[in-house]
């Protein structure tokens, strides 16, 4: 990709027509392509590019459709009286617009401070977009008052890789490097559906004799090309990686000699997933031990491996503690840092990682550097020719930004770019009652969004070939996005957008509208930082197709520095060099089923929709692929509801209700019900998810998992109604704004502090094969005296499972025994088994007596399988 133009022959009717090589606007591969644009409409075709190699997927080939789509906006918008949102919005000049804008901004801010005033950006923003979106909140509006949508993408598995390496790049490896592994186990991660053309790599590796293992509730198109496919309950990830290091542990797989050398914290870890035996984690995850162990020995024996995270493992209230467990087992298997191996996240948004290494996150500054620190802010402020003590501290994170809109000590008057925080967050119903709390809403998109719908001013926005920037893709490869063709009259982009307010704010001096401008500023402010840019040029990713950061300046031109395509190799970016285990303990998900909302729900993508669906729902191609959102429910769920295929059901949660298409699958278990978030208004999964228990490292909320009831509504419909307002449950109330924490200059290390569990426990197992000669299903009786269990004196046991097998061709049963008493049986089928949980003899005091017994009809003989677990405290 060295030229941005290559000339291509007139169109009929004498239109000269031009291709410029570009990215596809969707997901972080950036896939490239080739955009011929002269007479409208513009057309496409894949490149061979080094992550799509010539493919591109059914999004992709569409993008080009959306560029003059009917809906398109192409003049700003105002409500025709102002101040009053239930008055129409009318088209009006860019003048008035923007007027308005800067009105309200300046009313506010002298009326509520300047912390009143926010802006909320996206993770499609190019590097200079979301650089210029973070300087402008400090410089211009000099707020704190700043986050964007990536808060909801990545940021947990960004805190784990922050705390564990030093560094967050969500691969730190070239995407090829997965053909080269021998095992990877992909975990809440289907990228067959979320980014089809990067599947050539997992392919390449299959069809070599790699093995992969697929971690999913449900049995997704990446799942049914896996090896093994682990089906945990959405929530269980953290417990079932500890239980996985728990087997590499007490097998001896353990890499020693990497983790005395390349690692600190591993002993706090070991005694840590010491609980986290096989049957325990079995019976929290539903994973099988076997294929546990399966696990553990294929990664272990394999000479390259990797473990990649995505958001099914990361959306969650301990989202950063299980994406650190993950790090723990691929530390722990001496995988970090070798080429074709070691950790990773799969990058969701197109500049999901650009987007917050360069100032548009509340608490970071240009180049990944930490807003709280006073070096960086003194050299960041130098870059922008300000006093460091002008830049505002870190403000609240993304949902606590706008759960307190419209309040006493919360945002009045909010800019969003790039965003549909009325479908992407969660709790969406509540979010949408803070927006429509708001003093003023400002909102650029090219489409009017469900965001959009509730502002005061819609400003259109140029959309993705009528851009230049750069992006950064999910490999830390920093590539070029070129301008393709002009976007309509009267449309511009947001980094002239930026400069245009900043100007009217009396700041524009500061600002430019120009990319490659901004771009050479951003290098000097991110120069020194961990994501360090000062040392790339357009000309340079023009010439080497990307370039990947790390990578800085050189004094010698003649030598410049190459880039970091592999992280880790000789060291890790903390201060000693070493990457640091920490010990992290499951958790309960914060809302558990019950008798009112007796299921699980989980939410994700689809292959032919992408985010909050504000592009994708227009397009035409994609429409016939996905046409309405769909609930999956496992036949046996279906068959307990009354619901058939295609009827349309209701789902509740304790937020609101939404109604799908039913969609009856067994690729989903049986206990988990699955629905797509790129749909708003009455089939938003977002007016389901929960965000009062958000992570204490990222602040993601918990999207993966609430608890839910189903309900039939209809038969199938081709319109699927939304629920009555009526029955839609109060957004809760807002709660006074807490004021963000204060972010001393210097911390004591995340690593140092170890959660400890405070209760010591010793698990005990009742278990072997024994032979059976059946007297009678009336006369149970003694099996073996292993099967024989006294509490010590002083302690007190609990039973957790029981598990048996039966070799005969008849039914038997196991009978627990208590001091003589029977408790429970247990009936096995003929040449069956069977798994139950124990939740009936509880607190057994020292000296009581637990026994197994068995029965069978008489003269039967065989074998029978016993396992009964018990916890000793």
């Amino acid at each position: 990709m060295s030229t941005d133009v290559v000339p291509a022959p007139a169109r009929p009717g004498g239109c000269v027509s031009r291709t410029t090589e570009t990215h596809c606007p969707y997901c972080s591969l950036q896939c490239g392509m080739a955009v011929t644009a002269g007479a409208r409409p513009a057309t496409l075709v894949p490149l061979d590019f080094p992550t799509n190699r010539g493919g591109l997927c059914s999004k992709g080939w569409s993008s080009a459709e959306l560029l003059d789509h009917p809906e398109r906006l192409l003049r700003p918008l105002v409500r025709a009286v102002p101040g009053d949102r239930t008055s129409p919005l009318v088209e009006t000049t860019w003048d008035d617009a923007l007027d308005r804008v800067v009105a309200a901004i300046r009313a506010t801010q002298q009326v509520h401070g300047r912390d009143a005033v926010g802006c909320f950006g996206g993770g499609s923003l190019t590097n200079e977009q979301a650089y210029q979106f973070g300087k402008f909140a400090r410089v211009a509006l000099r707020t704190s008052a700043i986050d964007y949508n990536g808060r909801f993408c990545m940021s947990s598995a960004a805190g784990a890789a922050n705390r564990a390496f030093g560094l967050d790049r969500g691969l730190p490896f070239p995407l090829s490097d997965v053909a080269e592994a021998d095992v990877v186990v992909l975990v809440g991660s289907n990228p067959a559906d979320t980014m089809p053309p990067a599947m050539q790599w997992f392919d390449a590796g299959r069809e070599r004799g790699a093995q992969h293992v697929v971690v999913d509730p449900r049995r997704t198109a990446t799942a049914r090309n896996a090896a093994l496919h682990l089906q945990p309950l959405p929530g269980t990830d953290l417990a079932l990686a500890n239980g996985l290091l728990h087997i590499a542990i007490a097998e001896g797989l353990v890499d020693e000699a990497y983790v005395a050398a390349r690692t600190t914290g591993f002993d706090a870890v070991r005694a840590g997933v010491a609980g986290y035996w096989p049957d325990r984690v079995e019976r929290l995850t539903g994973v099988p031990v076997a294929d546990q162990r399966r696990t553990v020995f294929a990664l272990a024996r394999a000479d390259k491996a990797m473990v990649l995270t995505a958001r099914g493992a990361e959306q969650h209230r301990n989202g950063t503690d299980t994406a650190q467990a993950w790090i723990n087992l691929a530390l722990a298997l001496g995988l970090p840092g070798r080429r074709g191996s070691g950790w990773g996240t799969v990058t969701g948004q197109g500049n999901g990682q650009g987007g917050r290494e360069h100032g548009q996150k509340a608490d970071q500054l240009p180049g990944y550097r930490s807003l709280a620190d006073p070096a960086a802010r003194a050299h960041v402020a130098a870059v922008w020719g300000v006093d460091p003590d002008d830049l505002p501290l870190p403000g609240r994170s993304a949902f606590e930004l706008l759960d307190a809109l419209g309040s006493d000590g919360g945002v009045r008057t909010l800019l969003v770019l790039a965003s549909n925080v009325a479908v992407s967050a969660p709790d969406a119903r509540r979010v949408i009652s803070r927006l429509r709390g708001l003093d003023f809403l400002a909102v650029s998109d090219f489409f009017l969004s469900e965001t959009a719908e509730l502002a005061d001013v819609v400003l259109p926005s140029a959309m993705w070939a009528e851009e230049a920037g750069t992006m950064t893709n999910l490999e830390g490869r920093v590539i070029r996005r070129r301008r393709a063709l002009d976007p309509p009259a009267g449309v511009r982009d947001d980094l002239q957008l930026l400069a245009e307010l900043a100007g009217r704010l009396g700041v524009g001096e500061r600002f430019s509208g120009d990319p490659e401008t901004v771009f050479e500023e951003l290098r000097r402010a991110s120069a020194g930082g961990t994501a360090d840019y000062s040392g790339i040029s357009y000309r340079r990713i023009d010439e080497e197709r990307g370039v990947f950061w790390p990578c800085p300046a050189t004094e010698d031109r003649a030598a410049p520095h190459p880039g970091t395509p592999r992280l880790f190799t000789e060291r890790f970016a903390t201060p000693d060099g070493r990457a640091r285990f920490l010990r992290v303990e499951h958790a309960d998900a914060a809302e558990r089923p019950d008798a009112d909302y007796p299921h699980v729900l989980t939410t994700g993508r689809v292959l032919a929709q992408y985010q909050s669906g504000t592009q994708t729902r227009r397009s035409r191609s994609l429409q016939l692929v996905a046409p309405t959102p769909r609930a999956e429910l496992h036949p046996d769920l279906a068959a307990a509801l009354g619901v058939a295929n295609d009827d349309v059901v209701e789902l509740a949660t304790r937020r609101g209700r939404a109604r799908f298409h039913a969609q009856v699958t067994d690729a989903i278990r049986p206990d988990v019900v699955f629905v797509p978030f790129h749909w708003g208004g009455g089939a938003s999964a977002n007016a389901l998810t929960g965000a009062d228990a958000l992570d204490p490292v990222s602040k993601m909320p918990p999207f993966k998992v609430c608890a839910v009831a189903v309900t039939r509504v209809s038969g199938p419909e081709e319109r699927v109604p939304p629920p009555a307002p009526a029955t839609q449950p109060r957004p809760s109330e807002r709660r006074p704004p807490a004021a963000p924490a204060p972010h001393p200059p210097s911390r004591t290390p995340a690593s140092t502090t170890i959660r400890r569990t405070p209760v010591k426990s010793t698990p005990r197992f009742l278990q072997g094969v024994f032979p059976i000669t059946g007297e009678g299903l009336a006369k149970p009786g003694p099996v073996d005296p292993a099967l024989r269990y006294t509490v010590p004196a002083g302690s007190s046991a609990q039973a957790l499972y029981f598990r048996g097998g039966n070799s005969t061709g008849e039914l038997v049963y196991v009978l627990l025994v208590r001091d003589g008493e029977p408790v429970r049986w247990f009936p096995i089928g003929a040449r069956a088994d069977t798994h139950v949980p124990l939740r009936v003899v509880e607190d057994l005091p020292g000296g009581s007596v637990v026994e197994l017994h068995a029965a069978a009809p008489e003269g039967i003989t065989g074998e029978i399988v016993v396992d009964l677990g018990l916890v000793e405290v």
